[in-house]
Parts: C-alpha cells; sequence; structure tokens
C-alpha cells in the first residue's frame, strides 16, 4: 500500500516530468519554425533560462531519486541537501558571472585602471577559492544521507545530467542559429 509521502513524490515527479517535457517540446517546435530572425539567444515561449534551470533542477532531483533508489525516508534529507549544492551552484555561478561581466568593461576601456582589475581579479580567485569549499560542503552534506554505492552513482549521475544540459543547451542553440540563417 503507498502512503501519502510517497504518492507526494511521485505526483512532483510527474509534474516535473511534464514540464520539462512541455520545455523539450517548445525546443522542437522552435526548431521547426520558420520565423523571422531574433535575438541571439532568445527565451523560448517566454521561459527564462532562470526557469529553465529550474525545470532542470527539478528533473535532476526526480531523476535521482529512481537512479539512487533512495528510500522514503532518505528522499527529504536529500531533496533538501541537493537543492542547497544546486543553490550554492547557481549563487557561484551568478558572482562570477557579474565579476567577469566587470573585468569585460574594464578590457574595453581605453585606459586600464590597474587598481580596479587587481581588486576583481582578487575578488575572482576568492570566489573561486569560496565556491569550491561550498561545493565540497554540500556534496559532504549528501553524502551522509547516502550509502557508498549511492554515492558513487550519484557522482556518475551528476556527470551524465550535466552532460545532457549541455547537449540540450547545444541543440537550442543550434537551432537558434538555423532560424536566424539568411
Amino acid at each position: 500500500m503507498m502512503n501519502y509521502n510517497n504518492a507526494g513524490h511521485r505526483m512532483t515527479r510527474r509534474l516535473c516530468v511534464l514540464a520539462l517535457a512541455g520545455f523539450l517540446a517548445s525546443v522542437a517546435s522552435l526548431q521547426a519554425q520558420d520565423r523571422a530572425p531574433r535575438r541571439a539567444l532568445p527565451q523560448a515561449d517566454g521561459v527564462s533560462p532562470g526557469e529553465i534551470q529550474r525545470l532542470f533542477d527539478a528533473y535532476v532531483v526526480m531523476q535521482a531519486q529512481q537512479e539512487l533508489q533512495l528510500s522514503d525516508e532518505q528522499y527529504p534529507k536529500f531533496l533538501a541537501r541537493v537543492k542547497a549544492l544546486q543553490a550554492v551552484r547557481q549563487k557561484n555561478v551568478a558572482e562570477r558571472g557579474r565579476i567577469l561581466q566587470e573585468l569585460r568593461r574594464f578590457n574595453a576601456a581605453p585606459v586600464l585602471d590597474e587598481a580596479q582589475v587587481r581588486t576583481r581579479l582578487k575578488a575572482l580567485s576568492d570566489l573561486d577559492d569560496r565556491a569550491v569549499s561550498e561545493v565540497r560542503d554540500a556534496l559532504a552534506g549528501i553524502d551522509q544521507v547516502l550509502d557508498l554505492r549511492q554515492q558513487m552513482r550519484f557522482r556518475l549521475f551528476e556527470d551524465q545530467m550535466e552532460r545532457r544540459k549541455v547537449d540540450l543547451l547545444m541543440r537550442a542553440r543550434q537551432a537558434n542559429r538555423q532560424r536566424n540563417a539568411p
């Protein structure tokens, strides 16, 4: 007999799959459409890059539950810790992007402000060090919930999901280039 908690997980899984399927369908329909050229990296039918990342993160959590064969006891703890890992990564990527944008502005300036560049390079180095530590701590938290086989599977699973995400993004960009080609 299915308990309420397990039924809730299954409903969440179905909703995530439906949302991701909808996104993938919109990418596929964009590939098939013959539209006028658009801006580089358009938002697919109003879906922002942040929303795409959230959908993918939800899909990863759902797939991880199945791939790792998490128990009902493990799942809530795992979910909280994976979300923390995802938040750490997203925060660090965003902060790194801001610093790199500042460095691009400095690079485009006719006169180099060496003091500001050194300060931002130091901030970038500090961020990279902090990010490694935060990700390591978040992974250690996940490892506390998983047995050794699940830990191994999680590392392999993360690599596989990252490859799928890159592949999906490359396909979307290729479709965008084909639509914008003269």
